[in-house]
């Protein structure tokens, strides 16, 4: 069994959801985050100010999938999520031991 993290952006997160209805998938959780990479900081306006974030906020989805549909469920992820540009998240698969 393998663990896969992804962590998008929030407006994608839905989206993302809906398409892995049907897929393969154990089970999963998710949280709201907060992140600070090459994307730097975004720039917010509050009440007529400006102001600077230092954290941009993310949406974590932790998959727990079957070893053998893991690579199905990344190709769904990754279709559904990438842009293209600065921000678009990050995906982590790790394997999982199983007690009973």
């Amino acid at each position: 069994m393998k663990q896969i993290v992804t962590v998008i952006r929030p407006h994608l997160a839905e989206l993302l959801l809906t398409s892995l209805r049907r897929a393969p998938i154990e089970a999963l959780s998710v949280m709201e985050v907060k992140g600070y990479g090459r994307q730097k900081s975004y720039v917010d306006e509050y009440q007529e100010t400006e102001y600077s974030e230092a954290f941009v906020p993310k949406i974590e989805i932790t998959l727990w999938v079957d070893d053998s549909r893991c690579e199905e469920v990344i190709e769904k992820v990754v279709a559904v999520t990438r842009s293209g540009r600065i921000g678009d998240g990050k995906i982590f698969v790790m394997p999982v031991s199983t007690f009973l």
